[in-house]
């Protein structure tokens, strides 16, 4: 099983995503002989998953059924244990544009966190790319190469437990992006420089304040970035659904021949101003925002090696 190279069927060791539903999922690891919890009744790991396909729906104890999904990295920022705070897929999915991201790029990144980023830019990267990941908290960093090692991307990616405001990434002149994430990126962006190839390197910050991307870009104008900008994204949510709202009646409206030349002695016209011959409610489509939608998430500052 790996998070880059996705496969029929469900393994010993593997690990895959239950699906209850859209807001109810949840990851376990495959084991022969163990067994999985869930509201409908129990998943029994050697006769309901191990040599079944992914996708398949597997019924449990109580006669309640789920799906067994394949992972992948957006379904893991979904369900991915929290260390830290994470990125979510709407940032996610500008940072691996802005930053040009392809096959065959070679990624610097800090910190490591809970690995929801890692895991995308590795699938981006693959098969022939690289992601050099530095994360300072030391046991942060051992349980990142623990999972990179458990969802068979390990070759993908070298993680480095060190301060990358004071040692760098360890690697010089060969990144195609760096990203930041870090509570003073101000002070990387000279390590940042000497990551990133001789020119063309994107660079991107994201920060949770506007002060710490003030001093950033200060940083990034001094080592001699250029095309500085920042970014905000923001989600909102529509529901579809159906709404029945009710016809007002407004009445017969006023007959004044001298204004609107209505000949009340044509038959043709008669009664056709006055009444709407359609009662009742009436049902439509209608996209109605969420009451309560994520809002500022950070800023997204991008720059440019020149």
């Amino acid at each position: 099983m790996s998070f880059v190279e996705y496969g029929d069927t469900i393994k010993d060791g593997d690990t895959a995503i239950v699906f209850l539903g859209h807001e109810s999922m949840f990851p376990v690891k495959v084991q022969h002989g163990t067994v999985t919890q869930t509201k409908y009744g129990v998943i029994r790991h050697s006769t309901d998953l191990i040599g079944k396909r992914y996708g398949s729906k597997v019924t449990c104890s109580k006669g309640g059924w789920v799906f067994i999904l394949h992972p992948t990295p957006e379904l893991w920022t979904m369900n991915l244990p929290h260390r830290t705070q994470i990125l979510y897929s709407t940032d996610i999915s500008i940072i691996t544009m802005m930053l040009e991201l392809k096959p065959g790029s070679i990624v610097c990144e800090s910190g490591t966190g809970s690995g929801s980023l890692s895991h995308a830019l590795i699938r981006t990267v693959a098969p022939t790319g690289h992601l050099y990941t530095v994360e300072f908290h030391q046991q942060r960093a051992e349980k990142a190469r623990e999972e990179f090692r458990e969802h068979g991307v390990e070759h993908l990616v070298t993680v480095t437990n060190q301060d990358v405001c004071k040692n760098g990434f360890g690697v010089s002149n060969i990144a195609d992006a760096v990203f930041l994430d870090i509570p003073s990126p101000w002070e990387a962006i000279g390590h940042a420089k000497s990551a990133l190839k001789a020119e063309g390197g994107r660079i991107c910050s994201f920060s949770p304040c506007i002060e710490q991307v003030q001093r950033t870009c200060l940083a990034m104008e001094e080592y001699g970035f250029t095309e500085i900008n920042t970014l905000e994204i923001l989600l909102r949510v529509y529901n579809v659904r159906t709404i029945s709202l009710q016809i007002p009646d407004l009445g017969k409206a006023a007959e004044d021949n001298s204004s609107t030349g209505f000949d009340s002695s044509n038959p043709s016209h008669q009664g056709s101003p006055c009444t709407n011959p359609q009662q009742g409610p009436v049902q439509f489509k209608s996209g109605v925002p969420l009451r309560e939608m994520v809002g500022h998430t950070g800023y997204l500052t991008f720059a440019t090696k020149s």
